[in-house]
């Protein structure tokens, strides 16, 4: 009976020992697992965009250079002030000219009248000669007479012409609608043909100049969406269209150059003005997503690491833009897959991990 009750209770032990030893195993390898925050790939349509930063010029700008030479009588317009196509902005030595032009008028009326004379005769003189009272050399002198009178008419139109366009070239008008950025010349200067009087841009419409790298060169087309920022209006984005497109690339940038047309008729935006924003490529492009926790980028690798049945696995990623907390993953995910977004610099390829069903650490 002793025998017994000892053998029962040496079982006894061994049963409590060998429990113990698989609730310690147990608690281990619980242990051992790394704890993770997790989160699944999310496919999300956004727009492939390209950043861009440029600088914003005016569509048309012009020197205004003198047309005639002489001394400048007025200046109408000043710095800073805006002019519609058309406007007198300055006049030079337009008393001279306007002189000059009514010298030629009356030059011009003096020919026609000696050229309708000279028909008169003509028409006489071949009634005479018809009649065998002129003489042939009689009626040839009418006919160079008259056909003098003609050129001599001819040549003063000419002059009265030019003597009218020297007239209203005296008188300095803006080409199209602008603001005057610049006056060069003053009142009393004497200027020559093709002095600079003023400067004027188009700042109604103005252009976004950018480079974009050449590997985009098959990407960029005419009215593709330009949004950008500038340092004046830092909370809110203006837009503009691609309206031009380099045909060639820079040797040194590896870059090209394109443009977008900005309407600025409520002339907010500043010529010369710099801008930064993006291009955008396409639209409602499917992009996977991760939150930016998840990427680790380290000695020049970007990687995140999956989750697979607890064991982490780590993934060579490719990224895009960040938006709104989230990284674009361009290449090395798919949508569903669970990629870990705490304990990183604990994992490693294989590691357990430990996570609750929906998702976060324990």
């Amino acid at each position: 009976m002793k025998c017994s009750v000892l053998i029962l209770l040496a079982f006894c032990v061994g049963l409590g020992l060998s429990c113990s030893q698989q609730e310690t195993k147990a608690k281990r390898h619980v242990e051992e697992a790394i704890p993770v925050n997790t989160a699944p790939v999310r496919v999300v349509k956004v727009d492939f965009t390209l950043p861009i930063v440029g600088t914003l010029y005016p569509k048309d700008e012009a020197t205004l250079g003198a047309e005639v030479e002489g001394r400048v009588e007025r200046t109408m317009v000043e710095f800073g002030d805006r002019l519609t196509n058309g406007q007198l902005i300055a006049q030079i030595d337009t008393t001279a000219y306007e002189a000059t032009a009514r010298q030629a008028a009356a030059n011009l009326a003096r020919a026609k009248a000696s050229a309708l004379n000279a028909t008169q005769s003509l028409k006489r003189t071949s009634e005479l000669n018809k009649s065998s009272i002129a003489s042939s050399s009689e009626l040839d002198q009418a006919v160079a007479a008259s056909e003098q009178a003609s050129a001599e008419v001819k040549a003063a139109e000419a002059t009265e012409a030019l003597a009218r366009l020297n007239v209203e070239r005296s008188r300095l008008r803006a080409p199209f609608d602008a603001a005057v950025a610049e006056r060069v010349a003053s009142s009393g200067d004497f200027v020559k043909v093709g002095a600079p009087l003023y400067r004027v841009v188009n700042d109604g419409v103005l252009k976004y100049i950018v480079q974009a790298p050449e590997r985009y060169a098959g990407d960029v087309r005419k009215e593709q969406l330009v949004r950008f920022t500038v340092d004046a209006y830092p909370n809110e984005t203006f837009e503009g269209r691609v309206y031009l497109i380099s045909p060639s690339v820079n040797t040194v940038t590896r870059g090209f150059a394109l443009g977008a047309l900005v309407d600025n008729r409520e002339r907010r935006l500043k010529a010369s003005s710099y801008a930064r924003g993006e291009l955008i490529v396409k639209k409602g492009v499917p992009m996977a997503m991760v939150p930016v926790d998840a990427v680790v980028n380290f000695a020049g690798v970007t990687k995140v690491f999956t989750i697979v049945n607890g064991v982490a696995r780590s993934r060579l990623v490719q990224t895009g833009r960040i938006r709104d907390g989230m990284q674009e993953i361009l290449s090395g995910l798919k949508e569903g897959e669970v990629v870990a977004v705490s304990g990183q610099a604990k994992l490693f390829e294989g590691a357990k991990v430990r996570q609750n069903a929906d998702g976060s650490a324990t």
